[in-house]
């Protein structure tokens, strides 16, 4: 197979990237020994599918993936389906609770299917590193302990945390970054990525290459994405997140809060834009929000979806109206109820997500900013039930609940 020249694979590669060890000129070296063989690189990427859904945090590392494969290499997808039972502890100040074998494959198909809508998963490599861990032995196990001393493992930062804090570790813990290690041993990959906080893991397994007579990979790192807060590392937990399944037009209101000191990184890692446009755009921040909602819902959902998208966060934030598709909030058992089994307004606009509390949507209604099924509603005391009803606080929130 012919390569692109090693330059013009490095201009690609280094774009978005943060690490490359032990250095670029053993990754130049690597490509130009794939040119002059015609033999693929084996670019590994693991991934413990340890919940069912992505965001666009994730996708960073999958585009860097992407790019690999179509400089022409072979890209291994390796499903974590032993790991995700143990649980990676980088960046964690508790244990993960552990997970069965038939809810990580579970969430292995709905994260494959997310994965596709990035990657060409038909021509990767699919690998599960359970083939080799789920048929080992204790004392396999015990061996591979044997090739790592627990000071080289304290050398993490997030151990070396915890264990500053008193807080617990357990001992399977340790084991993460040696599992993951061995994997690289198994495929025999040559180059792997993960994100910042992965460097360590990955570094073990060039070690434990070079331990088993292989040549050690080149590990590359791609930045940590910051949610929608402009704080914090983008989590579904947080709310801070845009998920890859998500529709087009919650993926374009939401991508249009993107904080304006974001907006270069997000082009960056989530879009293929030539710089100069970007340098451009960043010139009008709303210009460059409008650009990079379109960018981004366009490569999920097609150019017609972005452009509906767009229509419809005009007609709501310009004129107004409500969109095409409303959250449904349904109050469950542990909502309060008055006695005649309707809900309290307050509780409505705080159990939906519309307020963070029953103060401020108290707030909310005597500003005269909540509308129910379109009039305005400034009494606190009201309330509503049975029945359906599509509430809306200010111009951009709402929300139809059925009591």
């Amino acid at each position: 197979m012919k390569f692109p020249p090693v330059e013009e694979q490095l201009a690609v590669l280094r774009r978005g990237t943060v690490d490359i060890k032990a250095s670029e000129a053993e990754l130049a070296e690597r490509l130009q020994q794939s040119r002059d063989s015609g033999r693929p690189l084996r670019i590994k990427l693991g991934i413990d599918p340890s919940s069912p859904d992505i965001h666009l945090g994730h996708t960073v590392v999958l585009r860097k993936l992407r790019d690999f494969q179509r400089l022409g290499h072979q890209v291994i997808v390796l499903w974590g389906t032993a790991t995700a039972m143990v649980g990676d502890p980088t960046g964690r100040n508790k244990t993960r609770p552990a997970l069965t074998r038939d809810l990580v494959e579970q969430n292995k198909q709905t994260y494959r299917e997310q994965v596709a809508r990035v990657l060409d998963v038909q021509t990767a490599e699919e690998r599960e590193n359970g083939e080799w861990f789920h048929r080992q032995s204790f004392m396999d196990c015990v061996a591979l302990a044997g090739r790592y001393t627990v000071a080289r493992i304290l050398e993490r930062d997030d151990f070396q945390k915890r264990y500053r804090a008193e807080q617990p570790i357990s001992v399977h813990e340790f084991l993460y970054p040696l599992l993951q290690g061995w994997d690289s041993v198994e495929l025999r990959a040559d180059v792997e990525l993960g994100g910042t906080d992965q460097l360590f893991n990955l570094m073990v397994g060039r070690e434990l290459q070079k331990q088993s007579g292989q040549p050690s990979q080149v590990c590359m790192t791609v930045p940590l994405l910051e949610g929608l807060d402009g704080a914090q590392k983008m989590s579904k937990s947080l709310g801070n997140y845009v998920g890859v399944a998500e529709s087009a037009s919650v993926q374009f209101g939401k991508l249009m809060k993107v904080p304006n000191e974001l907006l270069a990184k997000y082009f960056l890692l989530l879009t293929d834009q030539p710089q100069a446009r970007v340098d451009a755009l960043l010139q009008n921040p709303l210009d460059a929000k409008f650009a990079l909602a379109d960018a981004i819902v366009g490569g999920y959902h097609g150019a017609d979806a972005a452009r509906a998208a767009r229509a419809e966060y005009d007609r709501i934030h310009q004129q107004g109206g409500l969109p095409d598709e409303l959250p449904e909030w349904r109050p469950g058992a542990e909502t309060r109820r008055l006695e005649d089994g309707r809900i309290a307004l307050p509780t409505c606009i705080a159990g939906s997500g519309l307020a963070a509390s029953t103060s401020e949507a108290r707030r909310l209604v005597e500003a005269g900013s909540v509308r129910i099924d379109g009039s305005v509603v400034k009494d606190v005391k009201a309330a509503f039930g049975p029945g359906s009803y599509v509430a809306q606080v200010g111009k951009a929130r709402a929300s139809r609940w059925v009591l």
